[in-house]
Formats: C-alpha cells, structure tokens, sequence
C-alpha cells in the first residue's frame, strides 16, 4: 500500500471510531437521563389518607386528618391529651428498609413510629408486635422519664446518644434503616442509635424489660409501618421509604 493509501486509510479509521465513540456517549446521556430517578417510594401524597389504614378497625377515627400537607393526629388540641387511640398503618408489608420522615409534635406530646406490625385478632395494638422509633417532646415530657423511653430510642429497649432535637411544634427529621437485623435511628442527620435485632445483647435486653416474655415483640423480619395516636397532637410529613 502506497503512503497515499495509507495516509487515507488512517484517516477513515479515525473518523469511524470517532463517529462511533461520539455515538456511544450521546447513548451513555441517553440512558443517565432515562435512569429511574430514585429508588424512594412515597408513602404520603400529602393530600389524603390513600395507602394508609387504621390499625384494627375501619373507617378512620376523627383523630386523624390531613392538614397542610401533613398527616395529623388530634389536630388542634395544643398541649392537651385526650387518651390513647388506635394507631394508623401503611396498607403493605416492608421487610428491609430505609425510612424517611418529618414530624412535629406539641409542648409535652408522646407518639412513636413503629415497623414490621402485624395486624392479628386480639393484638389490640401496634406495639404488641412492632418496634418503636419513639417520638417525644423530651424537655417537657408529661409520660416519660427513662433514657430508654426517650426520643429517637427503642422504645423500652435501647436509649439514643447525642440528638439534638428541635423543640415542640418544630419539625424534626427521621431516619430508620432496618437491614438484616442491623438497626439505625436518626435524628435531624445525625446518628443516634444502632444496634442488631436478635442479637444475644438484644435477647438480653429484652428478657430485663418491658418485653420480657412477650411472643409478639419484634417476632416478624416483615410487616406494616405505623404512627401512634398516644392522644397528643403530632404531625408527620415526607413520608418516604427505599426497600434494601
């Protein structure tokens, strides 16, 4: 082949794969565009109560409304407390999990976010089968004392460490990871608590306390999400969830 040739050849190739490489990066922007933008599910349209349901009965009680874009029980009633109620539910059952929420709560009030409820003739509550993310007004708590009982812990099981709440009628941050067993709790994006359901720590834990001798507690791996009516009124909002 003359140096001509040659010459020619070469620049036919470079132009090919440039073509080609060219085209491979417009299809590379193509599929980043038409990537799912994210894994999170919803759980509150902000709106009504759709994929929500209460826990042992139907229709809802009047306790639980939406209001501003928030899910809210006992609206209105300020630093009053009007006794325990049954607690609303996610209509789906979450296994492994992150979960994201927003939650303000009046001067003094008490709720909980629980996971992996079940929902079983005679269990009249949530927290007979589901762990609790506690939420509480810390500072001017009406019901509870004991670190373990505080906000962010697990409720009657294992206390949080170095959160920094805001204070009531302010919104808070949470964040529950459930993997395996392995447990974290966050509060306003920090790191609050983390242990291993399960584990011989955890067992022993709850042989000493609340939930010695209980069958129900923490028994499933699966099961709904739910918010406590504890008779306070507490707002929930951007409620979202990614399967693990």
């Amino acid at each position: 082949m003359n140096s001509k040739l040659s010459t020619l050849f070469s620049l036919i190739t470079f132009l090919v794969l440039s073509g080609c490489m060219a085209e491979k990066k417009a299809d590379e922007k193509q599929d980043a565009k038409n990537e799912t933008p994210s894994e999170w599910v919803s759980l509150f349209n902000g709106e009504n109560l759709d994929g929500w349901e209460m826990y042992g009965e139907e229709p809802f009680t009047e306790h639980w409304s939406v209001v501003d874009g928030a899910i809210v029980c006992n609206n209105g009633i300020g630093e009053k407390n009007i006794g325990f109620f049954r607690s609303i539910m996610t209509d789906r059952d979450y296994g492994n999990f992150e979960l994201e929420l927003e939650y303000k709560i009046a001067k003094g009030g008490n709720s909980g976010v629980f996971y992996h409820v079940i929902e079983k003739e005679g269990w009249g509550h949530d927290y007979v089968s589901g762990a609790e993310y506690q939420i509480l007004d810390d500072e001017y708590s009406r019901s509870e004392s004991e670190p373990f009982k505080m906000l962010a812990a697990n409720y009657s099981m294992q206390p949080a460490i170095g959160k920094k709440p805001n204070g009531f009628m302010q919104w808070n941050k949470v964040k529950i990871v459930y993997n395996e067993g392995h447990v974290e709790h966050w509060l306003n994006g920090v790191k609050v608590l983390e242990f291993e359901e399960g584990s011989e720590e955890w067992l022993a834990q709850k042989a000493a306390g609340k939930w010695a001798g209980s069958d129900s507690y923490a028994a499933s791996t699966i099961g709904r999400i739910s918010l406590q009516n504890h008779g306070d009124e507490v707002h929930y909002r951007n409620i979202r969830i990614k399967a693990l």
